[in-house]
């Protein structure tokens, strides 16, 4: 198996964000999902207990359910519940997110060589959607931010192993930086 190519959840989101969000830092989290036998449980189920019977917020419980699975050596870092591999990369620029957006979708087009299956400039949270011969797909999302600011963010999704995350994550940076 590979090497790991890309950060655990842990990385992203620190342990004092954690205990503020949800009341208690993960590793009590890990030990009562121990206590419970959280191991022998599904994602949903985890994720749904911590909801429902501790009264984590439902973005926290995922939070906290994926952190568990990589701790607990169940889930892998850059894997979804479904087995395969995503990597995401996300720059808040200086652009209006229409603008921004459709110059990404111009650019990621011209990059894999195919056209969006779809591209939502006036949604809320526009994006632009390319689906690849192999099943796998990039998605490419806008989000406003304060000062005119907007980020950016793009998501290869459905790849069938971790072996490509870095390549595919560093490919996806270069292609942020030269749209803003």
């Amino acid at each position: 198996m590979a090497k790991t190519t890309v950060g655990a959840n842990a990385d992203g989101v620190g342990d004092d964000a954690v205990g503020a969000a949800t009341g208690r830092p993960r590793e009590e989290w890990f030990a009562l999902l121990d206590e419970a036998g959280a191991e022998q449980l599904t994602h949903q189920q985890i994720a749904t207990r911590l909801a429902n019977v501790h009264g984590v917020d439902a973005w926290w419980a995922q939070n906290v359910t994926v952190a568990y699975e990589q701790a607990r050596g169940i889930r892998r870092p850059g894997q979804r519940q479904d087995g395969t591999y995503e990597a995401s990369v996300t720059r808040t620029v200086d652009l209006e997110k229409a603008d921004g957006l459709r110059a990404l979708a111009t650019l990621v087009e011209r990059e894999l060589g195919v056209a969006p299956l779809a591209l939502n400039l006036g949604a809320k949270h526009p994006t632009a959607r390319f689906p690849l011969e192999s099943g796998e797909f990039v998605l490419a999302s806008a989000s406003e931010r304060a000062g005119g600011r907007s980020s950016f963010g793009l998501t290869w999704g459905r790849m069938p192993d971790d072996e490509r995350l870095a390549d595919v994550k560093s490919r996806m940076r270069a292609w942020l930086a030269e749209v803003g």
